[in-house]
Parts: C-alpha cells; sequence; structure tokens
C-alpha cells in the first residue's frame, strides 16, 4: 500500500513540476546543478528549482518503498513466480522513470519524452494496485466470478481506459502547460479539439462502464444471494452452468469506478471553461492515477484466487523432525 500511495505521489509532484514551469528548474541531472546536487541558492534563483529537486526527492522515497517491497515480496520463496515477478516491476520502473527524467531535462523537455514519463508513471499505479491485489489473496488457479459477457466487457472498459489515459496525455501536452516557461514544447495540435477528442473517449469509457454495471445487476438479480467474496464456487459456463450472483462488493467497486469517472469530467469540462487553472489540472493529474486504481481493484474483483496449497514435505523430512512415524 505505501508502494502504491507513493506511486501516485510521484503522479502528483511530477505534475506540479510541470504545471509551474519547474521543468528546467535543475538544470543538470543527476546533480540539480553542475557541481552541486541540491539547488545553490543565490539572488537569480527561482523556485523553480525547490520544485523541481522537490520531485526529485519524492523519487528517492520510492526508491526506498521499491526496494521494501522486493524485499518483502519479490523475494518471498512461498509465492508463485508470477507474484515475484510482480513485485519487482515498482523497481524496475522506478530506475527506467530516472532515466526518461534525466533525458527530458537534459534534451529540454521534447513532448514525447515528457508524455512517456506521465504514461510510464500510471503503468505503474496500474501495476502497483494489482499488486495490493494479489498480496492479499493466494496463488491458487484463478476462477472467475462473472459471466463471459461480463469478462467481455470489462476487457472492453481496460482497453477504453488506456486510450483515456493516452488521450489526456496528449491533451495536456497539446496545452499550454508544457513545462517550461521558457522553451514552450508541446504537441502541434489544437488543444481544444484534443480536449473534445478526449471528452468522447471518456464517454465511451461511460458507456461500456454503464453496461458492465448493468450485467452485473442483472446477473445479481437472477441469480439470487451472492456467496461472500473469496468463496464462489468455480465457474462451470463451459458445462452449461452459469456462475453465481457476483458477490456485492464487485457492484460497489463498479459503482466506485463510475463515481470517478464522472468526478473527472466535471473536473475536465470546470479546467477547459476556467482555462486550465493549475490547481484543476493537477487535480485531474490525481483524479486520473485515482481512476486508474479504481478499474484495477474493480477487475481484480471479477476474480478469485484461494489460499496456495500447503507444499508437501517428504516423509524423510518428517520423520528427521520427529513428527511422523518410523
Amino acid at each position: 500500500m505505501a508502494n502504491l500511495v507513493a506511486q501516485i505521489l510521484i503522479v502528483v509532484t511530477g505534475g506540479l513540476v510541470r504545471l509551474t514551469a519547474s521543468g528546467l528548474g535543475c538544470s543538470s541531472w543527476p546533480s540539480c546543478t553542475p557541481g552541486h546536487f541540491t539547488p545553490t541558492s543565490h539572488p537569480a534563483t527561482s523556485y523553480h528549482a525547490y520544485i523541481e529537486f522537490g520531485n526529485r526527492t519524492i523519487t528517492g522515497l520510492l526508491v526506498v518503498v521499491s526496494v521494501a517491497v522486493v524485499i518483502l515480496a519479490g523475494l518471498d520463496r512461498s509465492r508463485s513466480a508470477g507474484y515475484r515477478a510482480l513485485a519487482w516491476l515498482p523497481f524496475a520502473g522506478v530506475l527506467v522513470q530516472a532515466v526518461i527524467g534525466g533525458m527530458a531535462v537534459r534534451y529540454e523537455l521534447p513532448p514525447a519524452l515528457v508524455g512517456s514519463h506521465m504514461l510510464i508513471s500510471m503503468g505503474l499505479v496500474a501495476a502497483s494496485a494489482w499488486l495490493w491485489v494479489r498480496s492479499r489473496e493466494g496463488d491458487a488457479a484463478s476462477r472467475w466470478l462473472v459471466t463471459t459477457a461480463t469478462r467481455t466487457l470489462a476487457a472492453a472498459l481496460c482497453a477504453m481506459g488506456a486510450v483515456v489515459v493516452v488521450l489526456g496525455v496528449v491533451t495536456t501536452g497539446a496545452g499550454p502547460h508544457s513545462g517550461d516557461d521558457q522553451v514552450g514544447y508541446r504537441f502541434a495540435i489544437d488543444p481544444l479539439t484534443m480536449a473534445r477528442i478526449h471528452a468522447a473517449s471518456v464517454w465511451v469509457f461511460v458507456a461500456v462502464l454503464a453496461l458492465t454495471i448493468y450485467q452485473l445487476q442483472l446477473r445479481a438479480r437472477q441469480a439470487g444471494p451472492a456467496p461472500r467474496s473469496g468463496t464462489a464456487e468455480p465457474t462451470q459456463e463451459g458445462l452449461g452452468v452459469a456462475p453465481a450472483a457476483p458477490d456485492p462488493s464487485v457492484l460497489r467497486a463498479g459503482y466506485r469506478v463510475l463515481g470517478v469517472t464522472l468526478g473527472q469530467a466535471v473536473i475536465g469540462y470546470v479546467q477547459v471553461a476556467t482555462h486550465l487553472p493549475i490547481a484543476l489540472v493537477n487535480l485531474h493529474m490525481l483524479g486520473a492515477a485515482a481512476l486508474v486504481v479504481a478499474l484495477t481493484l474493480f477487475v481484480g474483483r471479477l476474480r478469485a484466487r484461494g489460499l496456495a496449497p500447503a507444499p508437501e514435505v517428504a516423509p524423510d523430512a518428517l520423520r528427521a523432525a520427529g513428527t511422523a512415524p518410523a
């Protein structure tokens, strides 16, 4: 959870760097200025250097947290190889992000690098949320708790979610917040046109989400009372037996996704109408991370994995421990 919170925090602080035109506040990397790791105080020093260095400091915190995740989860031999590999992703992602951040500074904020910086952060938020889901369940075979139609809609919802995030990054890159007040790099696209395209993708996302929630509600009415989460019997659609009613927590998770999405829509329309104030744009970036988390947790509710079976112990080992007859 600490890792997930830190991944979201770096999105917010990184957004603050861009929105305050502090992208080149530190003129060098990994030092802030040539010969100095931290910002130097002199009459020409502006607040931009401190904002940029503050973001780098949060990156250091993220490194510490991701190393702890590797030690506690990535090296846990009692868990599956897939779970352990997932636990390494935050650490690997932070290293990649550090390199991309350095390149963005050295090449004076090219929009493709700045945009990829944000997209990778969103990917790490999703991976960290999924690691949180997996840490709360075992490693037995995964079983779906919903119908094939709902699974198809969920897959389409995730695809549209990715489209929404990508278009949001492009929309920001087309607007006035390029990251530096001297070098006006941005995508050569009309910002208002991009905002409309982005908004259209959000409404498609809402439509797919509404259909998904409707499917869950329909199944709940047809199947009657639902079992508690993690206790449902395996689905048997291949044998002509439909899954039981989804756990009520699945519907609640779907409504949380809807609530975050509608909140994001309100912020998006207001920020465009008010000429993109920094506070609203940064809140929109926080909301984007929250949407990724809500969507990931929702998908995690659609299936269950019981506790992994206890490892078999050889009889010789049991006898040596004095717990088995000779």
